[in-house]
């Protein structure tokens, strides 16, 4: 079967999104459609300037609602426009926002419906920055993102790039794709896991046989980095322990690089330490060579003989360290089995003494390593089994979140 997939998260959320006059204007529309795709409602705000570059049209087109501009605030409704639209919406975001209309918000005028709305917003408000390099590094400006940071107001860049200018430096507006995970940070402060240190491990360790060989897995890391997501979206505090993927770390979440099982205890032990749970999705290699070769291994000198040996078992060194640190104080393993699948994961769940255990079968094609969904089991430590059926990795991991939030409120 197969599942269509909307971030809980968004899904229902009533986003506000100004825009402002800039070339970067494109990227709106695009952002727009993600979160509707998403499960958003979104309702867009254009200013005089932005008609410029892009029509209210293209908004209505891609989100299903109304567009709105500066000839609305003056149309039937205008004595309570502003005051709705800013009443009746999680989070404001505006994007682009150029260099005035952020002088604006800094000193709270109110000369279009963007601005307006943002004076009599009482929501959290997000602004993407898009302006020259001169422009955005001016004292003018930085003394405006100051005292806007200060009143609490979120940012989201600017990055780096190449202008319209031609110029190259800070003060291109991120892409949709970055945008919206700086939406999801922002709108998850507040979830079930606030003021929770979560480590999440993720991707298949790598152990090198030479210069340029390595014995490794089939982990994509997929879940672990959804595991990731889904705990930033509940607004924990994310560590990201992972291995060399080809994946982009979520917004919000601080990543430790590691490659072998070696350096994987090590940045575990170490950020276990003060956390308020792990969850060990890595696929940590069993063995590794005994030993490395300096050079590379050429085919000219015949087929090596490898000698095998343990790699460090990171579950079993938490373990030791929970009992004596009582830290953390929550732990979830995986179980990533070819037979056997619940008899396997029940042994590692009671001798690693973990709290739950997500087994799945590597074998199934539609689940395990490297596609888009999973097909596991719960497995908890008093005894009861919680199977799911087919899911997108994002979904398995917002059940994963959820029982963990459950489980420390109750600590």
């Amino acid at each position: 079967m197969k599942y269509t997939f909307n971030m809980s998260l968004l899904n229902g959320k009533h986003i506000l999104l100004g825009v402002s006059g800039s070339i970067a204007a494109y990227k709106a529309a695009d952002l727009a459609s993600k979160l509707t795709q998403a499960g958003a409602l979104v309702d867009v705000i254009l200013t005089a300037a932005a008609e410029k570059f892009i029509t209210p049209l293209t908004f209505q087109s891609v989100t299903g609602r109304k567009a709105y501009t500066d000839a609305d605030l003056w149309g039937g409704q205008a004595h309570i426009l502003h005051v709705g639209l800013a009443h009746q919406t999680d989070l404001l975001v505006i994007a682009p926002c150029t260099a005035n209309t952020l002088a604006k918000l800094a000193h709270g005028l109110a000369d279009n419906l963007v601005t307006i709305t943002a004076l009599a917003a009482r929501c959290p408000i997000l602004l993407a920055p898009a302006m020259d390099v001169g422009m955005y590094s001016a004292p003018a400006t930085q003394a405006n993102v100051a005292a806007l940071t200060a009143r609490g107001v979120y940012f989201a860049g600017p990055g780096e790039g190449r202008m319209a200018s031609g110029l190259t430096g800070l003060g291109r507006m991120l892409e949709p794709a970055e945008l919206l995970g700086h939406i999801r940070l922002v709108l998850g402060k507040k979830g079930a896991l606030c003021g929770k240190r979560v480590v999440i491990t993720a991707g298949g360790t790598q152990e090198p046989l030479d210069p340029v060989r390595v014995l490794t897995n089939k982990s994509s890391g997929k879940q672990g980095y959804a595991l990731a997501q889904a705990a930033i979206d509940n607004g924990a505090d994310v560590v990201l322990i992972s291995t060399p993927t080809a994946l982009t770390p979520p917004v919000g979440a601080r990543l430790v690089a590691v490659q072998t099982a070696r350096q994987m205890l090590e940045a575990v032990l170490d950020e276990c330490r003060q956390a308020d749970a792990l969850i060990m999705a890595a696929a940590v290699a069993d063995f590794r060579p005994a030993q490395s070769a300096a050079d590379k291994l050429k085919k000219r000198d015949g087929i090596p003989q490898i000698k095998l040996e343990a790699t460090e078992d990171v579950l079993a060194a938490v373990a030791g360290q929970r009992s004596k640190t009582n830290r953390p104080g929550r732990v979830i393993g995986f179980a990533a089995e070819s037979r056997d699948l619940l008899k396997n994961a029940a042994e590692k769940l009671k001798s690693k003494k973990l709290d739950f255990i997500v087994a799945n079968d590597i074998s199934a094609e539609d689940a395990g390593f490297g596609v888009d969904t999973n097909r596991v089991t719960l497995l908890f430590a008093d005894g009861h089994n919680e199977p799911l059926p087919l899911m997108t990795k994002s979904e398995v991991a917002e059940v994963v979140i959820a029982r963990l939030a459950t489980m420390l409120e109750k600590d």
